[in-house]
């Protein structure tokens, strides 16, 4: 028998150091027990641009984690729950009986020794359940499947042998997703329109591109990783093959913290810029879709000590930019 619903609200109601009292929110699928997790996020960066966005990997093969476990039950939260699920689907003839099969199914497992006795409550107050957790910003993911284990015990201060069990670097790669990057929006000189054959010079607002960092930690259990966004280049696609950027690889690096340099008043119109672009065909009565992206370099640590890189990221902006031929006036 395979089904989704939504547990009712009395699992569990949690006090931690950092927030009010919450009452933790889970569910199931199918016959596994899942919990909302208690990972807090706190931002330690320069976020001064009221539009953010979310990096995307520069390795299409990585992501963060979609799902992990995480410390989510006492005993007698676990006894709560079941004796939730007893009342669900009451009343309601397409769930009828629901409740009663899911209650005889969880207390074999947690109150008639298969594995547990009596929900472990001789153990209150020396160890967790641990459960499943979905990752919010990856909830539809595939591999958001992945943790099908049923809650399970973990003395207090022991490190369950879980592959999927959440540690600093699960913290580090689930803060990767919370990281608040700046819009890329470049500033261009010529503003909007441009002209064919003379250069458009392109920078970012030095005060915006700094380091952001993320904090992700559960907690009372000690588990706490930041993860660090730095600023490394800008990246220019014109938009269409009738154009040359500056530098010739269109990836204008950080200089002097700043990314490009605004053009000066009296400055020569034909004077090439050390970041920008140059158009060789009129867009005509449209304009050229240019792309601007930011890769931001990724680090991580720990307050357990441990450390590393991830993925570079990059997160990017759409501009319009019309091309307009020289006029020429013969007398």
């Amino acid at each position: 028998m395979l089904f989704t619903v939504q547990a009712a609200p009395a699992w569990a109601d949690r006090t931690n150091t950092t927030s009010p009292t919450k009452e933790a929110k889970g569910g199931r699928n199918g016959r596994t027990i899942t919990v909302q997790t208690k990972v807090q996020t706190s931002v330690n960066g320069d976020t001064s641009s009221a539009r953010t966005g979310n990096l995307s990997s520069a390795d299409s093969n990585w992501n963060p984690p979609a799902c992990w476990y995480e410390p989510a039950f006492s005993p007698k939260e676990i006894e709560k729950t079941v004796k939730a699920w007893r009342g669900f689907g009451d009343g309601v003839p397409i769930f009828e009986g629901v409740g009663e099969f899911v209650g005889d199914y969880l207390d074999n497992r947690y109150k008639k020794g298969k594995p547990y006795k009596d929900y472990n409550l001789d153990k209150q107050g020396k160890g967790m359940f641990w459960a499943a957790a979905i990752n919010p910003n990856r909830k539809d993911d595939p591999e958001a499947s992945a943790c099908d284990k049923q809650p399970f015990w973990v003395d207090e201060g022991k490190t369950p042998e879980e592959p999927l069990a959440v540690t600093p670097e699960i913290l580090a790669e689930y803060a990767y997703d919370e990281l608040p990057v700046p819009s890329t929006e470049i500033t261009m000189a010529p503003q909007g329109t441009t002209k064919v054959n003379l250069p458009t010079w392109v920078w970012l607002d030095k005060a915006k591109f700094k380091k952001v960092s993320v904090t992700a930690s559960i907690p009372g259990s000690g588990l706490s990783a930041t993860t660090t966004a730095e600023p490394m280049s800008l990246s220019i696609a014109p938009g269409t093959e009738d154009a040359e950027t500056y530098p010739a690889s269109g990836e204008c690096p950080i200089e002097d913290h700043r990314i490009g340099v605004p053009r000066a008043k009296g400055t020569p119109a034909d004077t090439d810029p050390p970041c920008g672009v140059k158009y060789l065909r009129s867009s005509g009565d449209g304009s050229y879709d240019l792309q601007a992206t930011v890769t931001w370099k990724i680090t991580w640590t720990s307050t357990t000590g441990e450390d590393g890189d991830l993925p570079e990221g990059r997160f990017g902006a759409d501009q319009q930019v019309e091309v307009e031929e020289i006029q020429s006036i013969n007398r």
